[in-house]
């Protein structure tokens, strides 16, 4: 299984980002990535800065979003939708789209759902259920 550390992460956005910027190949991985970035410019400027922003913690507690962990997500989603797992996110998913009039905006209501279905097991020290995030997608269409 891939468990990628927070600096194999921030490397592989900040990587991308630059080899975007130098106008190199990118593989299909970092293309899915670069068209994440381009979704949120406002990421730019730390993409742009890794010495400063490498070890940056951005802290909830401060009102901040952790741009890594939000694009991250965005690709897990994407991972999600490519095999239909959990099976009948794809329905689900483009239901929200056309609710919420796009993509990104029903990405980031999934996004909401995950953080509800990983808390609720943090809460019940049990795994991930998918039934929880179902619901939680459900409370939104």
């Amino acid at each position: 299984m891939f468990n990628p550390s927070q600096s194999d992460v921030r490397n592989f956005f900040f990587d991308t980002y630059a080899k975007s910027k130098q106008q190199q190949a990118l593989n299909d991985l970092e293309k899915i990535a670069l068209s994440i970035i381009f979704e949120h410019p406002e990421y730019e400027k730390i993409l742009s800065n890794k010495e400063q922003y490498f070890d940056y913690q951005w802290l909830p507690e401060n009102g901040e979003t952790n741009p890594f962990l939000h694009m991250s997500m965005h690709m897990s989603i994407i991972e999600q939708l490519s095999i239909n797992q959990p099976h009948g996110i794809i329905t689900l998913y483009k239901e929200l789209c056309k609710k919420f009039e796009g993509e990104h905006k029903a990405q980031h209501e999934l996004m909401d759902c995950i953080a509800e279905m990983i808390w609720q097991a943090q809460k019940s020290s049990t795994a991930p259920d998918p039934e929880v995030y179902f619901a939680c997608i459900n409370s939104k269409l």
